[in-house]
Parts: structure tokens; C-alpha cells; sequence
């Protein structure tokens, strides 16, 4: 198979044959690059395989994962397809490298974040868990997709408090809904317009350091 997108990876160190390794995949904002999501990560590339994606279509200098009618209006044609396109490479990428299925995360900056939240809705609990910053839910993903139990699912969603292209209304509405769908949420906000500070970055490491361990626990425990 060949992939849809192309993409960046950086594997542990010191990998051990026969081992699976936390996976986190990147989606970068519209008109942006998967370059731009390395900074986001290092400090999570000894314990994880991050695997950065790049949007396949041309926008300016930079790439998009699908067209917009309007600002937060996505074309519908072009977002299912990128939905459908990032499923496909995410099961491809964990065919392809020691991916451990059972921890298998997204982090999503804007329009990454829109499709991080999505992605959840999709594919349930085949993920482990999503970092959304600075993003939303479109309302048709909510009503007309074919949407799959979060229940278990960890989210941990961030917002500006000055974030000049999605309010922060939209950042709590977010959190309100996962909230309902799921019992494990983290939602902060910090003071900051459509990006992330170093504050937001380290919670997220962090979040993610400590999940990744209790999902690795959980399975001890099972065995």
C-alpha cells in the first residue's frame, strides 16, 4: 500500500526487537506543515514513536487535510475524505512500524484538532486517546457520522482564552460535549491567542507520559 500522505517518523532509541511502542501521530493547522509539529513532541520521542503527517493538499506555502467553505465550515466532501484517507494511514503506519495497537494517540493543532476530535468519534476505542489544541467538533460529525463509544477514550482538549480565530466559547462547548461522551477528560485553557505556550505543551507531555504508563499497567495487570 502506499500511503495518502507523506510524513515524518521518529522511533525511540534503543528499540528492542519484538517490542510495541506508544504511537502518537500528528496533524498540523491549515496552511502549516508536519515539520511544524516536531517542536510540539521531542520530549516525548525516547518513550514514543511519533509519526508526523502532512496534509495532502497544497495551501500557499504550506498544506491542508481538506478545503473550507468559510472559517470554521468545512467542505464536507473533501473532510470525509481526509477522515476516511487518515483512518487508512493509521492503519497502515501500525502495519508498517512496532506500533502497540492498544496505545495509539493523536495530537491535533486547529485544523489537526478538528480531525483529531473526529478521528475519536470514528474510530473509538482503537485509539487510546487525543490531544485537540485549539479546536472543534463539526456539528454533522455529531449527527450524521457513524459515530463509535468513547467511553474509554482519553481526551485532553486546550483552548486560548484569547484564541482570535476559534473563541474560547467554542473551546468549553468542546469540553462540555467530550465531557458527556467520555469520563476520562482533561480541559484547560491558558492565556494565549490560536497557539500553544510552553505551559500548554507540558501539561500535554505530561498527560500523555502518564497515560501512555497506565495504559502499559492496565495490561500487566491483565496478563
Amino acid at each position: 500500500m502506499i500511503p495518502a500522505y507523506a510524513y515524518q517518523i521518529q522511533l525511540p532509541e534503543g528499540m528492542e526487537p519484538g517490542m510495541k511502542y506508544p504511537t502518537l501521530f500528528t496533524l498540523h493547522g491549515k496552511g502549516s506543515n508536519e515539520g511544524n509539529m516536531i517542536g510540539l513532541t521531542s520530549p516525548l520521542e525516547d518513550r514514543f514513536i511519533t509519526i508526523h503527517i502532512r496534509g495532502d493538499l497544497l495551501l500557499g506555502a504550506g498544506y491542508q487535510y481538506y478545503e473550507l467553505k468559510s472559517l470554521g465550515n468545512p467542505l464536507r466532501e473533501s473532510f470525509d475524505r481526509s477522515v476516511e484517507q487518515l483512518e487508512a494511514f493509521i492503519a497502515y503506519a501500525s502495519e508498517q512500524y512496532p506500533v502497540d495497537t492498544e496505545r495509539r494517540y493523536l495530537l491535533g493543532f486547529s485544523q489537526g484538532a478538528i480531525l483529531s476530535l473526529t478521528l475519536a468519534h470514528t474510530m473509538g476505542s482503537a485509539l487510546r486517546g487525543i490531544v485537540a489544541l485549539n479546536g472543534y467538533i463539526p456539528q454533522f460529525v455529531k449527527t450524521e457520522y457513524n459515530v463509535q463509544s468513547m467511553k474509554d477514550v482519553s481526551v485532553f482538549v486546550s483552548h486560548g482564552e484569547f484564541d482570535s480565530v476559534f473563541p474560547i466559547r467554542i473551546g468549553h462547548e468542546t469540553a462540555q460535549y467530550m465531557g458527556s461522551v467520555t469520563s476520562r477528560l482533561t480541559f484547560k485553557t491558558y492565556p494565549a491567542d490560536h497557539g500553544v505556550t510552553p505551559e500548554n505543551m507540558a501539561d500535554y507531555v505530561s498527560w500523555l507520559k502518564q497515560d501512555a504508563l497506565t495504559k502499559a499497567d492496565e495490561g500487566v495487570k491483565e496478563q
